[in-house]
């Protein structure tokens, strides 16, 4: 009897958890519409305009700190402000080489954090992992040499062709690492951030035609994306704490 009081008890325990979360995710949810009735992309660059886009990832950088406290800086919250920071500098096309370098720094901290003990709760050796593994590689392999011809035609090519490269790489890794964790909304929010980071490049380097439905589409992916990874920081840093309890108990 007192187990299933007990079952019942955390049941409502995590019914609760979830409505508190839903409402800590309203500013985010109007934050992000509000991005999309402005629709600054059509605006000329201000900084107006880049508060408006780097809202949403602010919040949701603000939302994991205060479940996961002020340590995630280092973490998850830190890799959404770097992508906020990121989300400024392509307000203005003259700054894309630092919005890419604020993301690609974002994707080693996520990196970091997902090979961190919060995160390191499932085996990862069995070969089907290590199959998944090697598919995310010659994903990215095999997007990068689609791209290669059309990155060399850019004015600044020389700097380009190596800095997408180490992007690339830094983002699979992310990837990669976001299987290893066996986190559902990680898993998830990795491979959309893949979509979407493929969807922009290939009407950023005139692959395709560059389209207000185009750009709708990278960052309707672009910010799932982000609310996923900071979902999945969250869950965890749950888990380990239920973790902790189970183990004094």
């Amino acid at each position: 009897m007192d187990i299933l009081e007990t079952d019942a008890y955390d049941r409502r325990q995590r019914r609760n958890t979830s409505c508190v979360l839903f409402v800590s995710l309203l500013p985010f949810f109007l934050a992000a519409a509000g991005y999309f009735y402005l629709w600054t992309p059509d605006s000329s660059p201000s900084l107006l305009a880049a508060g408006v886009k780097a809202a949403p990832t602010l919040l949701l950088a603000l939302l994991v700190m205060s479940y996961n406290g002020g340590q995630s800086v280092l973490g998850v919250a830190g890799g959404l402000m770097l992508s906020a920071a990121g989300d400024c500098c392509l307000i203005w096309p003259e700054m894309f080489l630092h919005g890419m370098a604020s993301f690609a720094l974002a994707h080693l901290l996520y990196s970091l954090t997902f090979l961190s003990a919060r995160y390191s709760t499932a085996s990862t050796s069995s070969s089907c992992s290590l199959v998944l593994y090697v598919l995310l590689w010659l994903v990215g392999g095999g997007m990068y040499t689609y791209l290669f011809p059309f990155i060399q035609e850019a004015p600044d090519s020389a700097v380009l062709t190596p800095g997408v490269g180490v992007y690339v790489i830094l983002i699979v890794l992310m990837a990669t690492l976001a299987f290893r964790t066996r986190h559902p909304l990680t898993v998830l929010g990795s491979l959309i951030f893949m979509t979407s980071d493929l969807t922009l490049a290939l009407q950023l380097f005139n692959v395709i035609e560059p389209t207000n439905q185009g750009k709708a589409t990278v960052m309707t992916t672009y910010y799932l994306a982000q609310l996923l990874i900071a979902m999945g920081d969250i869950r965890a840093g749950e888990s380990t704490d239920n973790f902790a309890k189970w183990k004094r108990s």
